[in-house]
């Protein structure tokens, strides 16, 4: 919106009152459109320059909002402004600061922050240019004024984080500009900026620790890309260092001094400056961690100390690998002095400060573990580092394990860093890995009764942890290296025998039950210990315990054990089957009594009731009987609420029916998955049952009410049943499928269009009559449904059809490749031309290249099928007026992108089905492109004949690059 008639003398007082943030709305209303106005108009910003010029508001908000109209201009439109505009926005600046330097009080810090990002904006568009000596002028006006060298330092930052900072992404064009700013800065300003800091650190270390704390801020954003020796010299570490023992500097000096060690360097050098600094921390009492009570500052100092441990074994890494002996050694010991200040900080009560060093101590492992022999100091090392690990693992007592928040989605993040610790150790040395967990381990199970919960659930956890530390293929711990062997074996004898099982806290439940699922490779070793965990899992210390995280986990793990050991189980699986009975029951909306198990959890009960049933030794008889007695509670009880539902008349009950419906399908259907090639449905005499089901559940899919959930679990069923019950399932297809396509939408039809796929691919000519009757129906419900009218920006509407289009061209692909060519053969001469027509469209006019693809191959197909001189009546015909065009139409269409990798998948697939007609209709085709298709499209006779030389190359792949070559040179 233009400006009319905004005065340059004076601000609409009125709209700025609109700028409070507790004015009324219309005021504020108001403000916003003033700041359109003044945004827009290509002087009346002015007004607002005139103002921090002159200081005319106290108003912080009119202030901040004056700011705002500049930073836009020079952010939007500083390219447009006359070179009298651009001087008055740099003299603005100047007279803002000028003011700043004569007032008692500095601005609010939000108006400072405000007018260095101004400043800092006009630097990046300018110091190239116009004001090459802006740093001059700021400092030539600031001096060490406090106000001034604030503002200074502010700009400093906002220009870093304009120019330098990796996190915010820049155009290229801005990352050239970046560079030049840089490397301006580097060759005139940085060593006065630099002496501005050392002046600025020794002024106000006393008297304004926050502007020094500012300054240290600007040396560590600022020494990543300066020359490191303007800061790695005495006199300003030295500096540095002093700031280390004031109390409000050092948090922000140990940052700094972090930034120069983290600065890039000649290994040895750098070597050196670590060294020399931590001879001065350590004479200034630093490394006596435990006599300081400031854990933030702690936590600063500890990264501190990663970043320079980690930057001694950068070194040494580079020395050795170099063949520097002498420096590589040098660089080692000096990584080994620093361990004993490594462990103090590691096993520091607090997580925060152990989390910084975790680093330095990974890579010093990292070192250890390219050693074929440890010393004796290092195994010492090596030693204490598991003992703090293992310290350090162990929860907290005001830990909330009933309500997570904050502090412990922490403490988890900070176990898996240790865990990374934990694996690192054992690879540098697996036996006293081994010796060191087994020493706690036993120590504790001792005496669980009498252990606090956090021991024992650490101890449990380390013997846990070693199954992803000392690796074994497909979890087979209990077999091969008899010392690993035998020591892990012993843990697990003395974790199932001990009684441990029932120690009453969530967290010693879970880690147990985690830690026998975990090994269930043992039980086949040891069977005998099978019974008394299978209790465990059955009774209120699992299934049943008081805690539903620890019921709804144990659900999950108890079916990973019964498949792993079902073998070992036949004696108790009726046992078994008895005791999970009111687990298996299906929750009735109505019930109101919260059950032991959510939906989920039971269908992983369910599931393990059929492995049992399944792998059970039991005769089939005994099979049926079981699998009926689990599926016929689910049968019965499908029919009443069924019933229920066609009368309901309430839509939040019948939501609630609906669901309970779709968990009884689920459960069927998931105690499906214990069949297998060796143990079918057939063979175990539970082809009946399931029939039964499907019987059953059938009808739902014409209930009038809650349609979509009903089906798609009805649907899900019926792949399952397709893969058990095989040809059993035939009888039930057409009335399943006439009721999917009554009254469908695209996701109803897109879900229904791949069980067609699976029954058509694995029953081919058993389903052909059945295809050949619901092949146009099918159809022609998937033609109606594309057709609907939808919102041009309704984008999900959109992507259902695109999905549709795509399962329907898969769902022809899958006919014209699984031999059922007849089924569409048979449809009719109109209904056959409808179908190809929607193929070459699909080729052709709608830029999906997933689908173009599966088209070119459909095409293919029926070329190699119908193109021969036997193929069917008038389609040769159709191949030069419709499939020969599509073929170069679709790869010249502006949307066909040749550098997107899906769409040369498309290109391909489009040049095999070229190589397909020639192979089918031979010289007659390529006379046809010589003679009159080539022509038509303009192509020049040399390239037509280069064409039809590719196409009869023996080679598809020749052809395959040729047409890409030949359509990157038409779009030219």
């Amino acid at each position: 919106m233009a400006c009319q008639s905004v005065s340059i003398i004076n601000m609409d007082e009125q709209a700025l009152l609109g700028l409070n943030p507790n004015a009324d709305a219309c005021y504020r209303q108001k403000a916003m459109v003033y700041f359109e106005q003044l945004k827009e108009s290509q002087d009346a910003w002015e007004v607002c320059a005139e103002a921090l010029a002159k200081g005319i508001y106290s108003d912080d908000h009119v202030k901040f909002f004056c700011f705002q109209v500049l930073e836009h201009q020079i952010k939007y439109r500083h390219g447009g402004l006359s070179p009298a505009q651009q001087q008055l926005i740099r003299e603005t600046l100047m007279k803002w600061l000028q003011l700043q330097l004569m007032n008692s009080q500095p601005e609010k810090p939000f108006i400072r922050n405000k007018a260095a990002q101004v400043f800092a904006l006009t630097f990046v568009m300018e110091y190239l240019t116009h004001w090459p000596k802006f740093f001059y002028d700021l400092l030539s006006l600031v001096g060490l004024n406090p106000h001034g060298v604030d503002v200074y330092l502010r700009t400093l930052m906002a220009i870093d984080a304009e120019v330098v900072d990796r996190d915010i992404l820049h155009s290229p064009e801005e990352v050239r500009r970046n560079t030049l700013i840089k490397d301006s800065m580097r060759e005139q300003v940085i060593p006065s900026l630099v002496e501005s800091w050392y002046q600025i650190l020794g002024t106000y270390q006393q008297s304004h620790p926050e502007i020094t704390c500012q300054c240290l801020e600007v040396v560590g954003a600022y020494v990543s890309w300066i020359d490191l020796n303007l800061i790695a010299n005495d006199r300003f570490v030295n500096l540095l260092l002093s700031q280390m023992s004031v109390e409000d500097l050092r948090e922000e000096a140990c940052e700094c001094l972090f930034e120069i060690v983290n600065k890039g360097m000649d290994p040895t050098d750098k070597t050196k400056l670590v060294e020399s600094l931590c001879q001065v921390l350590q004479s200034a009492g630093f490394f006596n961690v435990e006599e300081e009570e400031d854990v933030d500052f702690l936590a600063k100092f500890s990264r501190l100390v990663n970043g320079m441990g980690q930057s001694l074994v950068l070194s040494w890494t580079k020395l050795a690998k170099g063949g520097e002996v002498k420096d590589a050694a040098e660089s080692l010991s000096a990584i080994e002095a620093k361990v004993p200040l490594l462990l103090q900080l590691l096993v520091h009560d607090d997580d925060d400060i152990s989390a910084n060093i975790v680093g330095f101590c990974y890579d010093y492992l990292n070192v250890l573990k390219q050693f074929p022999l440890l010393t004796d100091q290092q195994k010492t090392n090596v030693e204490a580092i598991m003992l703090a690990v293992m310290k350090k693992l162990t929860y907290d007592e005001e830990y909330n394990f009933d309500n997570e928040g904050e502090d412990e989605a922490m403490f988890v993040e900070y176990r898996k860093q240790l865990k990374m610790l934990l694996d690192r150790l054992a690879q540098v040395s697996p036996e006293l890995l081994l010796e060191a967990v087994g020493r706690v381990f036993n120590n504790t199970v001792q005496r669980w009764q009498t252990a606090s919960f956090m021991e024992v659930e650490v101890a449990i956890r380390l013997l846990y942890m070693l199954g992803e530390a000392l690796p074994a293929s497909h979890g087979a711990h209990f077999s091969g290296d008899t010392a690993k062997t035998s020591a892990l074996q012993d843990m697990m004898r003395t974790l199932v025998s001990s009684g441990l099982s029932g120690y009453q806290h969530t967290s010693v439940s879970l880690e147990f039950f985690e830690t026998v699922v975990r090994y269930d490779k043992f039980f086949l070793v040891e069977p005998q210990h099978i019974p008394n965990v299978l209790m465990a899992f059955l009774d209120h210390r699992g299934l049943r315990h008081s805690s539903p995280k620890v019921r709804s986990r144990v659900a999950y793990l108890f079916s990973r054990f019964v498949k792993t050991l079902h073998k070992h189980m036949n004696s108790f699986i009726e046992d078994i089957l008895s005791r999970i009975q009111d687990l298996l029951e299906l929750a009735p909306p109505e019930n109101g009594f919260p059950a032991l198990l959510t939906s989920d959890d039971q269908l992983f009960i369910f599931e393990t009731a059929g492995v049992l049933i399944v792998h059970g030794e039991s005769p089939a008889e005994r099979k049926q009987a079981l699998m009926r007695s689990l599926l016929t509670p689910l049968i019965d009880a499908f029919r009443l609420l069924l019933a229920k539902l066609a009368s309901e008349r309430e839509e939040e009950r019948q939501a609630a029916l609906a669901d309970c419906l779709s968990h009884a399908v689920g459960f069927a259907s998931r105690t499906s998955k214990a069949f297998s090639n060796k143990q079918t449905v057939k063979q175990c005499g539970c082809s009946e049952v399931y029939r039964d089901c499907l019987q059953t559940f059938l009808p739902a899919l014409s209930c009038p009410v809650q349609r979509g959930s009903l089906r798609s679990a009805v649907r899900s069923f019926l792949h399952r049943m397709i893969i058990c019950l095989e040809e059993e399932v035939l009888p039930f297809v057409p009335a399943a499928s006439e009721h999917m396509l009554k009254d469908c939408e695209a996701k109803d039809l897109q879900e229904f269009i791949p069980l067609i796929s699976q029954i058509t691919a694995k029953f081919k000519d058993q389903v052909s009559p059945f295809l050949q009757q619901v092949f146009m129906p099918l159809v022609l419900a998937i033609f109606e449904v594309l057709c609907r009218p939808a919102e041009d920006n309704d984008q999900a509407a959109a992507l259902e059809k695109q999905m549709l289009r795509r399962s329907y061209f898969t769902f022809i692909q899958t006919i014209t490749s699984s031999g059922m060519n007849q089924v569409l053969a048979n449809q009719g001469v109109e209904n056959i031309e409808r179908v190809l027509f929607t193929i070459i469209q699909g080729a052709v006019d709608f830029p999906d290249p997933i689908a173009q693809k599966t088209c070119f191959i459909v095409l293919s197909k029926l070329v190699e099928l119908w193109g021969g001189k036997d193929g069917m009546a008038g389609f040769p015909d159709f191949i030069y007026k419709h499939i020969v065009p599509a073929c170069f139409l679709a790869p010249l269409k502006p949307s066909f992108d040749l550098t997107d990798a899906q769409t040369v998948l498309t290109l391909s697939e489009c040049a095999l089905t070229l190589k397909m007609i020639h192979l089918r209709r031979g010289p007659e085709f390529i006379q046809y492109l010589q003679q009159e298709y080539l022509p038509s499209l303009q192509v020049s006779p040399e390239i037509t004949q280069e064409v039809c030389q590719v196409l009869q190359q023996p080679d598809a792949k020749v052809l395959k690059n040729y047409m890409k070559a030949f359509f990157q040179r038409a779009k030219l």
